[in-house]
């Protein structure tokens, strides 16, 4: 049902997006959840994004007052796709009550949703209830689970990203929402802390063609300096560097598969950058790779001139572990 109260979501806005060969009319929504349970990656910052302390009605009715926004602010017939996240993970009973998930799927019906959730919250008939009610024959997969997997390497989830979950998690929650009737879309994440550049996209190339075995969406995300993290102590004593937008698509052209990719803070210094003279050409480059897939583009981009690409190549080469960063 929709709540007669109203309340802005923490974000909200449409795009587009490619779902295989088609471009959709996409509303992507945050909601203000109860927060995430594990809240402990280095690298983010949406977890301050909660409520305080409420009981589950509270929760339930605040909630149900955001998706009472949507509803007035966004036409359903305009938009085919539906992103959902929250402060943390979606089907986590703690977070989001399972009544809002009812309400959800039931206002979403026949739309293609995507919802962000860690792999411990997949229950198999959680999931396949939500789908069978998401379900109106529109969608051969209604729903696709996303899971922030970030990295297949367990050692550098663990180290380097704090994420509390190992990648057999992972596979066997894409094996519960499978056997549920859901698709797989994977999150990674392009040079979290502690790594080299060249470290960084040696991980990324595994990490693609190892999600690739198990997902049928991937996106790649360069990692950006997000407030309030651990990730920002370091990078404020230049002790990290977001990486290269040259890396970016050295990934996105060597990649088996097409990921899509959009570098937040592109360009600006907290986020994936080169020198500032080329970043907004590729920036813009690599956001309309995402939507056509054309390889020809990334190739091109590849051969923009720019003297920034010898520093790149030079921090791939001679950047050593375990120190400093050479460059900002």
């Amino acid at each position: 049902m929709i709540s007669e109260q109203r309340e802005k979501p923490l974000a909200s806005w449409r795009g587009k997006e490619r779902y295989g060969n088609e471009l959709l009319e996409c509303l992507t929504v945050i909601f203000k959840s109860a927060g995430c349970t594990w809240s402990k990656c280095r690298m983010c910052s949406y977890r301050h994004e909660r409520y305080n302390e409420q009981s589950c009605e509270k929760l339930y009715h605040r909630l149900a007052a955001q998706l009472a926004w949507v509803n007035a602010e966004y036409k359903p017939e305009e938009y085919q796709m539906v992103k959902i996240f929250t402060s943390g993970s979606f089907f986590d009973p703690a977070e989001v009550p399972p009544e809002f998930l009812h309400d959800v799927a039931t206002y979403f019906c026949g739309k293609l949703v995507i919802a962000e959730t860690r792999p411990e919250f997949i229950e198999t008939e959680v999931i396949r209830t939500f789908v069978e009610k998401l379900d109106n024959g529109t969608w051969e997969k209604p729903l696709y689970c996303a899971f922030g997997l970030e990295t297949s390497n367990d050692a550098i989830r663990e180290k380097c990203i704090n994420k509390g979950f190992t990648y057999a998690d992972f596979t066997a929650a894409t094996s519960r929402a499978k056997a549920a009737g859901a698709g797989i879309k994977a999150y990674l994440l392009f040079k979290p802390l502690f790594l080299t550049e060249k470290e960084a996209v040696e991980d990324m190339k595994q990490s693609i063609r190892d999600a690739s075995q198990h997902a049928e969406m991937i996106s790649m995300n360069p990692c950006s300096v997000q407030r309030r993290t651990e990730l920002e102590f370091y990078w404020k004593r230049g002790a990290y560097r977001p990486p290269y937008l040259w890396s970016v698509l050295s990934l996105l052209q060597d990649s088996p598969v097409h990921i899509t990719c959009d570098p937040l803070g592109g360009g600006q210094s907290r986020g994936p950058h080169n020198c500032k003279k080329c970043d907004y050409d590729l920036v813009k480059g690599i956001r309309e790779y995402s939507l056509n897939a054309d390889r020809e583009l990334i190739n091109a981009l590849m051969e923009t001139p720019c003297d920034c690409r010898k520093e790149w190549e030079y921090v791939l080469e001679y950047e050593a572990p375990f120190c400093m960063p050479l460059t900002r």
